[in-house]
């Protein structure tokens, strides 16, 4: 059983939580980002991203500046951009958009190849290095790009560069005779084929994706014969030998993976592929590969913000169960593919466990990602810091205690930007005479079904509080089952209509419905304690705290310095408390807890005392931290039995 996600053009947002979100969006991220791609904002990391494309274009001169992949992140804003413009057309925006796609047009090469860095500073390498250099990622992005301008604004001329770029790809690379056997070193490419595919029907797209998939892992292995025949200079990036195969995702045929390894952010871009194909090829083997893999990351590799990715060393999964919080890596960019790919999989099959994970990540794992002025973002997010050891633990160079204004690999800030812009297409589907309401987020959703026009009228009081409701307008009463998630947090609810629960997880109302019925739900929000397999070492008589859909945490500028000394016992209450300044209109949670004695000898023979007193412990969601200066955080605490 497979269901079809609602289109942008057909949800509209009104929720008073993610509106405001999609409004920094529009109003602060886009400009920020613009400026910061353009080399304008003092005091952040050089962009040289504009720059590159006009050397490419012949319109400067200069040297290259930045990474292999810089194009990506024009390619990344433009689409955040285009997803905007469907909600709310801006001629400004769209201008700016238009003068950038003119200069991509012209730094076009005569054969259709568009890849700023290569066609500046080493034209003779091009296509010598698929492992590393990411021509097929970059090409991608900039597909999508294209894709999502040409639904938002029924231009083609962006399209029609990436078309031309498409066809001269689909000439170099394939199965026959004469072409590279070629497929990406970080794939995005095999996403943006279908979407194209999507777009214009047209069949040849869809091969080219699955030729990239189906290719992928064979032997003999394409990235050893690759290393083995070329030219050294066209392989400045040795530091991958040592990763192996399994960092790309190559070490065998796709169908045949079935544990989530390598470079994270690369791993969920390919399943997110391979859901796409299995789905729209009806291939029973991708599918099966794809449910393998969601096992393997949300059983047993992922952290309970929904970040995955536990090591710096490749960005990447290690072994089950190693998820330490302190080193952690969970790139903002791998829980948003975490978020893509789950998306494909409710497509594929609604279960309510895919939207269960999709909300963790999105509402933890990403947002955490930006700060709440959308000014400053975090690459890697940690689930504790200390500043100190930020500052003077190796080992934890890459762990930032404050966001940053940009980063020289800008790959996260763009990426955040096109998954809010165009969050409306990951809340609704339909399929098997049913509306899926996946995500409790108020907006308003136009379908037909039976014969009737319909729209549905979501009210969400998320993540803050329970209530929920549901209106219906139709131009007939009209039989449909309304299929809303069970989530995994919500221990009771309350219906104003009778449903029964089916084995997918979703509460189903089945009836005619009339014009002007409504559904009314309240959700039981009430803090929980969350604990981590025993077999997480990290976690090991430790708890964390959550409420709904959030993840909590600790923070120096509530609790003090020193958070490692504090408990809570299992005995506490949990309390609810509104928080104030810029954390005004959340939720936070408070609990009287212990704190050790810190003056102890380094070592001695008798356990630490705790201090006698009580402390209240304060906790805030785990996506608003860092926005009151700089200070220690953690999410899991001892507990004391």
């Amino acid at each position: 059983m497979s269901a079809t996600p609602i289109p942008q053009d057909r949800v509209k947002i009104t929720d008073p939580f993610f509106s405001s979100y999609q409004r920094l969006i529009r109003q602060e991220v886009l400009p920020y980002q613009w400026k910061a791609l353009n080399d304008e904002i003092e005091g952040a990391e050089k962009s040289g991203c504009i720059h590159n494309f006009r050397l490419a274009a012949g319109l400067e001169t200069g040297q290259f500046h930045g990474m292999v992949f810089q194009d990506s992140d024009l390619a990344k804003w433009l689409e955040a951009a285009a997803y905007s413009l469907i909600d709310h057309p801006d001629p400004s925006l769209e201008a700016d958009c238009d003068g950038v796609i003119s200069l991509l047009g012209q730094a076009q090469q005569p054969d259709g190849y568009l890849n700023s860095y290569y066609t500046v500073k080493e034209p003779e390498n091009r296509f010598k290095n698929f492992r590393d250099c990411h021509e097929l990622y970059c090409a991608g992005h900039l597909l999508e790009a294209a894709v999502a301008y040409a639904r938002a604004t029924g231009k083609r001329a962006f399209l029609n560069v990436m078309l031309r770029y498409v066809d001269y790809l689909m000439e170099v690379i394939g199965p026959n005779e004469g072409q590279l056997h070629a497929y990406p070193g970080h794939e995005e490419i095999e996403l943006a084929l279908v979407k194209l595919y999507d777009l214009t029907g047209e069949q040849k797209y869809l091969d080219f994706a699955s030729y990239f998939i189906d290719e992928r892992g064979k032997q003999p292995f394409y990235f050893v014969t690759e290393r083995l025949g070329q030219q050294q200079d066209a392989f400045r990036f040795s530091g991958n030998d040592a990763h192996g195969l399994r960092y790309f995702q190559s070490h065998k045929p796709v169908r045949e993976q079935d544990e989530a390894v390598g470079h994270s952010v690369r791993a969920v871009y390919l399943y997110s592929a391979m859901a796409d194909l299995a789905l729209r090829r009806k291939d029973p083997s991708l599918k099966a590969a794809c449910e393998n893999l969601f096992a393997s990351i949300a059983h047993r590799r992922m952290y309970v913000t929904g970040g995955i990715g536990s090591t710096h060393h490749g960005e990447a999964f290690t072994f089950d169960y190693d998820l330490p919080g302190d080193t952690a890596y969970a790139e903002t960019c791998a829980a948003i593919g975490l978020v893509f790919f789950l998306r494909r999989m409710l497509s594929l099959d609604p279960k309510a466990e895919y939207a269960d994970v999709m909300e963790r990540a999105l509402y933890n794992g990403v947002l955490s990602g930006m700060a709440l002025d959308g000014k400053s973002f975090f690459y890697v997010n940690p689930l504790e810091t200390d500043p100190k050891a930020c500052q003077l633990d190796p080992g934890k160079w890459h762990v930032k205690p404050q966001r940053q204004k940009w980063f020289a690999c800008a790959c996260c800030p763009p990426n955040l930007a096109r998954l809010l812009a165009n969050l409306s297409e990951y809340i609704y589907q339909t399929g098997d005479s049913s509306l899926y309401v996946n995500l409790f987020i108020g907006s308003t959703v136009s379908f037909s079904m039976g014969g009737a026009k319909i729209s549905v009228q979501q009210e969400s009081g998320l993540p803050f509080a329970g209530t929920l409701r549901l209106r219906v307008s139709t131009d007939k009463p009209v039989g449909f089952k309304l299929k809303l998630r069970k989530p995994c947090w919500c221990q009771s609810l309350q219906s104003s209509l009778p449903y029964r629960c089916n084995e997918q997880g979703y509460l189903v109302f089945d009836r005619i419905w009339k014009d002007g019925d409504s559904l009314d739900l309240q959700l039981d929000l009430g803090p929980r304690r969350v604990y981590a397999s025993p077999l997480v070492q990290d976690c090991l008589g430790k708890v964390c705290l959550s409420r709904g859909p959030l993840i909590y945490c600790l923070e120096e500028a509530d609790n003090g310095k020193n958070l490692s000394l504090l408990s809570l016992p299992r005995e506490s209450a949990l309390l609810e408390e509104p928080l104030e300044g810029v954390l005004e209109g959340m939720v936070g949670l408070r609990a009287q807890g212990r704190r050790l004695c810190a003056d102890a000898p380094l070592y001695g023979y008798a356990p630490a005392k705790t201090q006698p007193e009580p402390v209240f412990l304060r906790f805030v969601p785990y996506f608003a931290w860092a926005n009151r200066g700089l200070g220690e955080m953690r999410v899991f605490l001892r507990e004391d039995a």
